[in-house]
């Protein structure tokens, strides 16, 4: 009897076994009831509630094709996948950098309809709900510079589109300037910001602080920086773009300053293409720009 595990339990042993009714046996099984609740408690999820960091992969997915879309141009795209974040704003632990790239993703569908003349009051609308996105993400993070060197940009935008309305423009530079302060206070050596900053730069008298010069210094300072700090960024939710966008600047830079440098802009260019092969702009209209200049300077 013995032997038949399971089938009964030797008449010698019988005596050491606790009555169900005895104390022990109560302890027994309130512990075994606790231990139960315990482990089923850490288990269980109620029905069409995600796991913490279940949304992490989908958003990542989504910022991925939304990084590809802007280098495209795919204008369409961009408005798609903003509208595909949506359900993810009410992530906490995501939601500043949910909203950020949404702001993103409007951020460059504007940009990018420089390029294909897109109306202005479409790049407007862009623009400002993009301000917006990003102006979110800095409520819920008040600590990441990168949606404020966005919100900057949006503003920058905006005065540009604006430049004929004196009244709008002051309203949007009471709120350009408190922001890329707060931005270069925070982060002066950021490699977006400095890209964000070279146009106005540009466009500065050089009796003010700017000229082309100090703008194109500022994409090479921004160059090093994004090259330094390259592998660093571990989370792709994190922005850490830059480099193939300082190249852009700098091809821009060398092919429009007073007296121009080509062979510069080409290879810039280049450069930026070999990280980005896919990139519309710099290989469909800037490339063939400076291959057309090299001509009629020759």
């Amino acid at each position: 009897m013995e032997q038949c595990i399971g089938a009964a339990v030797a008449p010698s042993r019988l005596a050491r076994l606790p009555s169900p009714h005895s104390e022990p046996a109560r302890r027994s099984r309130r512990k075994t009831a606790i231990l139960l609740a315990v482990l089923f408690a850490s288990a269980w999820v109620p029905l069409g509630t995600a796991a913490p960091g279940a949304a992490r992969q989908p958003v990542i997915k989504i910022v991925t094709q939304i990084q590809r879309a802007d280098y495209e141009g795919d204008r369409t795209a961009l408005k798609r996948l903003y509208d595909e974040l949506t359900p993810f704003t009410k992530d906490n632990e995501l939601a500043s950098r949910v909203r950020y790239w949404r702001g993103f993703a409007l951020w460059r569908r504007a940009i990018n309809g420089f390029n294909d003349s897109v109306d202005s009051k479409e790049q407007e609308q862009d623009l400002t709900q993009a301000l917006d996105e990003f102006n979110q993400s800095a409520a819920l993070d008040p600590g990441f510079v990168d949606a404020k060197i966005g919100a900057g940009s949006c503003l920058g935008y905006l005065m540009y589109l604006n430049q004929k309305n004196p009244v709008r423009i002051q309203e949007l530079v009471a709120q350009v300037v408190p922001v890329l302060k707060q931005a270069q206070a925070a982060s002066p050596d950021n490699p977006r910001l400095l890209w964000v900053l070279g146009p106005s730069r540009w466009n500065t008298p050089p009796e003010r602080g700017g000229g082309q010069d100090k703008a194109m210094e500022g994409y090479q300072k921004g160059l090093e920086a994004v090259r330094k700090q390259k592998g660093t960024v571990s989370d792709p939710l994190e922005p850490s773009w830059g480099e193939p966008e300082l190249l852009m600047n700098l091809a821009w830079s060398n092919l429009n300053r007073t007296t121009p440098d080509l062979n510069a802009a080409e290879q810039y260019a280049r450069s930026a293409l070999e990280l980005v092969p896919y990139w519309h702009y710099v290989r469909d209209i800037l490339l063939p720009q400076i291959r057309d200049a090299k001509a009629k300077h020759n």
